[in-house]
């Protein structure tokens, strides 16, 4: 980590010299930059829309992106952008003046989602579904606009898992967030460099470096939204059996198509059984004995 105040980026300005800090930040970048090489993140001289609401997460995500830039390991422009919504009550001036602060290149867009998705879903039905699709269209527009090739996101390891379970109670489908994909049109890809990292630890470190944090009251206000059915599930089973999440996210890392139901997926009406001839010659006189 960089010790000398002359060699930080102003977003680790005034970060904790404790110890657990300090592992919890090197696990940070360490898992965004195992995201980033898995997946092929990296178009060297690209330039990302760095998705930027206010919470936990996305400050998280823009500061080990600016750790990994200035060690060297991010050979990508850097735009933050923030989508002010119309919400009531948005603190509209904490994130301009956070990121001018920072030194960060910004863009702020107002556009009133929010009266859009008030008004046409249904009372007692949750905003989510169509308040992402207007911000998703927004920041595929805004990414075009300021020259980027991808927008990012940032979205945990939870929210992985949490989308997991959501599809497979809910959708009737194994499907989750993807850490990179292509949009519809063809023309933006779509990153979650955060996609290893524990929600826990992004709570943690945008706590110990003070960043403002703005809660989302569109979405919090509602109770019984299905995914904070899902994450009180998974809760319970991590109280039960710590490292369970970690767990059940390796296994979205190592699915076996020929195990599951997909025939799309898996040829089982061409799947073949040996003859018997062909097993002859198999476990013919000379072959070692198979242990039982």
């Amino acid at each position: 980590m960089f010790d000398n105040a002359d060699d930080i980026h102003p977003l680790f300005e005034g970060a904790p010299s404790s110890t657990e800090f300090k592992k919890l930040r090197k696990r940070i970048v360490r898992q965004t930059r195992e995201a980033v090489e898995q997946y092929g993140m990296v178009e060297k001289g690209a330039k990302w829309l760095v998705c930027l609401s206010g919470g936990k997460d996305s400050y998280t995500l823009l500061a080990i992106l600016y750790e990994l830039k200035w060690r060297g390991l991010l050979p990508v422009e850097l735009l933050a952008c923030n989508l002010d919504q119309g919400q009531p009550g948005f603190p509209a001036t904490v994130l301009p003046e956070f990121l001018e602060k920072m030194g960060v290149p910004h863009r702020i867009e107002y556009q009133d989602t929010y009266s859009v998705v008030v008004d046409k879903v249904p009372q007692g039905r949750t905003y989510c579904a169509l308040c992402s699709r207007l911000r998703r269209g927004h920041l595929y527009r805004i990414a075009r606009e300021e020259g980027c090739s991808a927008v990012v996101l940032g979205h945990h390891r939870d929210d992985i898992l949490e989308t997991f379970f959501m599809n497979l109670f809910h959708g009737g489908r194994l499907a989750t967030m993807p850490p990179k994909l292509v949009n519809e049109e063809g023309d933006l890809f779509l990153y979650r460099p955060l996609s290893f990292v524990a929600e826990a630890d992004c709570e943690r470190f945008a706590k110990a470096m003070n960043y403002p944090i703005i809660p989302c009251d569109l979405c919090g206000s509602q109770d019984g939204l299905q995914r904070q059915q899902v994450k009180q599930i998974l809760d319970g089973w991590e109280r039960n059996s710590p490292g369970r999440r970690q767990v059940m996210f390796r296994s979205l890392m190592n699915a076996r198509p020929s195990h599951l139901l997909d025939s799309g997926l898996f040829d089982f009406a061409g799947l073949q059984r040996r003859n018997a001839e062909d097993t002859a010659l198999q476990n013919g006189p000379d072959a070692p004995p198979k242990l039982r």
